[in-house]
C-alpha cells in the first residue's frame, strides 16, 4: 500500500459564509469518516489563509523571513489529505470524491517518504 496527499486548492479570497460552508463541512467529515472505516486515512489539516503564512529562505546561512505565501497566485493551497491506497487509480477515487464534496481542484501526488 502507498501514501498518497490530496491536496486541495482553493480561489483566492473571502471564505464561504458560514451558512454556504457548513454543509460542505459536514460532507467532508463524513467523507473522512468513512477514508477513517476503509483504513484509508492517514492525516488530514485545513490552513489558515496565505497572510498568516511566513516563508523562510538560507541566505549565506542565515534565515531570511518574508511575511505571507511563497507564491503569489490565484490558488493557494488551502487543506490537505494524506491517505493509504493500493494504487493511483485507488488514490483519484477518493480525490473524486474529495473535489465533489468541496467543490475545490484536488492534485494527487504519491509520497516519496514520511518519517
Amino acid at each position: 500500500m502507498r501514501q498518497y496527499l490530496l491536496s486541495l486548492y482553493q480561489p483566492v479570497g473571502d471564505p464561504l459564509p458560514a451558512a454556504d460552508l457548513e454543509p460542505v463541512m459536514a460532507e467532508l467529515a463524513a467523507l473522512n469518516e468513512e477514508m477513517k472505516a476503509t483504513g484509508a486515512w492517514v492525516f488530514a489539516a485545513g490552513l489558515h489563509p496565505t497572510a498568516s503564512a511566513t516563508v523562510v529562505r538560507d541566505r549565506d546561512g542565515e534565515a531570511m523571513l518574508t511575511d505571507g505565501p511563497f507564491a503569489e497566485g490565484k490558488e493557494h493551497l488551502g487543506g490537505f489529505t494524506a491517505i493509504n491506497a493500493l494504487d493511483l487509480d485507488a488514490a483519484l477515487v477518493w480525490a473524486g470524491r474529495l473535489a465533489r464534496v468541496t467543490g475545490l481542484p484536488v492534485e494527487v501526488r504519491p509520497i516519496a517518504f514520511a518519517g
